[in-house]
């Protein structure tokens, strides 16, 4: 019989290293980490709990399948997962043929208005317009403006869950915002 060690004394990477040889220690990264993920699908999936579920499990199966791939490049693990659940919502909205539904809060909208125009403050016309716009957006910048204004991640998560540079993060994020901007004043 194995003894297990005591876990609160070991570091996230050192928990990580152990998961690379002994599913049990991926376990506590499951447990540490479920919920932030599930937020994150069920989000992305407009707030079907049990579809969000079985893509959050497939989220972890995956990583837990690949977990000796995983390197520790000096950012978060929740990045690495982050990375293979928005693989996971995009790979379901292709089986599925469905629609990717972002909800959208007005707060949110207004501060990614405020970012385009330089204006605070947003009214219903705007609100339809900037959805609309957001709506006509390629998938792939579509999820760089939904995890940069509506889930607040860093460019630094941002940069890896696409396994991209900080500095490239930024600047999708700048390029489709001018492109935002060149269409606000065609409403």
């Amino acid at each position: 019989m194995k003894f297990k060690r005591n876990i609160k004394n070991l570091s996230e990477s050192e928990i990580i290293e152990l998961a690379k040889k002994e599913s049990y220690y991926f376990g506590i990264l499951y447990d540490v980490y479920f919920e932030q993920i599930f937020r994150f699908v069920f989000s992305r999936l407009g707030g079907n709990e049990s579809i969000a579920g079985d893509v959050t499990q497939e989220t972890f199966l995956k990583a837990m399948a690949n977990i000796q791939k995983y390197e520790d490049r000096g950012f978060p693990f929740s990045s690495w997962l982050y990375r293979i659940a928005q693989n996971e919502v995009s790979m379901y909205f292709r089986k599925s043929k469905k629609d990717n539904f972002v909800p959208v809060e007005i707060e949110k909208l207004n501060d990614l208005k405020d970012e385009i125009t330089g204006d605070a403050g947003i009214s219903e016309v705007e609100i339809d317009h900037l959805i609309s716009m957001i709506n006509e957006l390629e998938a792939s910048h579509l999820d760089i403006i939904e995890l940069r204004f509506f889930q607040q991640m860093s460019f630094k998560e941002i940069s890896e869950i696409y396994n991209i540079s900080e500095a490239n993060a930024k600047m999708r994020t700048y390029r489709i915002l001018e492109k935002l901007k060149s269409n606000w004043g065609t409403k």
